[in-house]
């Protein structure tokens, strides 16, 4: 019984990790312009990646009998550079120029960014 609840657990863990990868997939090919392409890729790719891990550590925990430390530090280091590489990636696409989508409502990187090139030309 207990073996059976386990595999249930890993498949779950597994499966909704499939799931956000699929979303991340489908983000990638439907939205419009390279800043929402990166977060849905850093997000939910990160989810997916974050899921499918910890299904393997339920299985060489539950099924195996021990534990893995190193898929546990995986996790935590994609849940770290994960988001972290894809806000480096939106931000150096703004700052060489890469042009918001059209129907973007509002630019809140814009006035801090001429902020910043006033304060440097002062200098």
């Amino acid at each position: 019984m207990i073996i059976i609840l386990a595999n249930i657990l890993i498949v779950t863990t597994i499966l909704i990790g499939v799931i956000f990868l699929l979303v991340a997939a489908i983000g990638l090919i439907r939205l419009p312009d390279v800043y929402t392409r990166t977060h849905a890729a850093s997000k939910s790719a990160t989810l997916s990646v974050m899921f499918i891990l910890l299904g393997v550590f339920f299985h060489f925990w539950l099924i195996e009998g021990h534990v893995n430390t190193l898929v546990l530090l995986g996790i935590a280091f994609l849940f770290i550079t994960g988001p972290v590489g894809g806000h480096v990636i939106g931000r150096s696409a703004y700052l060489t120029g890469v042009k918001l989508w059209e129907d973007s409502v509002k630019d809140e990187l814009a006035p801090v960014i001429a902020e910043r090139k006033k304060r440097h030309e002062q200098k």
